[in-house]
């Protein structure tokens, strides 16, 4: 009798472990901040300026999660090819208590503009071109979920 108590004890925990959240469901993004990040000086000391977005995510289910994946997806105003994409675990195998938040989370992209103006500057340019973000996510087995759509501000940001 202990046996086949301890046999269906290890077999629901195992069945647990193993399952995959929706994250779309289980998990709601927070405090979204996006600009412009002043990614320095690169080769011929022209100034870079990348998308970037700063973003939380909060536990609305009744029940710890762990080992959440996130993806950004950048792309260009009026474009659908990626511009670059960054890739995170958000949520370690530590998990994230039911109602917690996570830290901040930033995300940005490789690819963005480069210029000889000032970087203030080289938001006004006529040529610059706003972008957006899409952020999926993604726990388990189950495959990635768009989890937000946001427009880069154009701000420039230093952090």
């Amino acid at each position: 009798m202990a046996r086949r108590l301890t046999a269906v004890l290890l077999g629901a925990l195992l069945v647990t472990a193993c399952e995959s959240r929706d994250v779309q469901t289980d998990l709601k993004i927070v405090k979204v901040q996006t600009g412009w990040f002043d990614a320095g000086l690169v080769e011929g000391g022209m100034n870079k300026l990348v998308p970037s977005v700063s973003l939380e995510l909060q536990n609305v289910s009744d029940r710890e999660i762990a080992s959440v994946q996130l993806n950004a997806v950048f792309r260009r105003a009026g474009e659908q090819e990626s511009w670059g994409d960054h890739f995170v675990r958000a949520i370690d195998a530590n998990g994230l208590a039911a109602g917690a938040t996570t830290e901040p989370i930033v995300l940005r992209s490789t690819f963005g503009y480069t210029g000889t103006e000032a970087r203030a500057q080289m938001l006004q340019n006529q040529q610059f071109v706003d972008a957006r973000v899409e952020v999926y996510g993604k726990h388990g087995r189950r495959t990635w979920a768009k989890m937000g759509e946001f427009p880069i501000e154009r701000r420039l940001l230093t952090q």
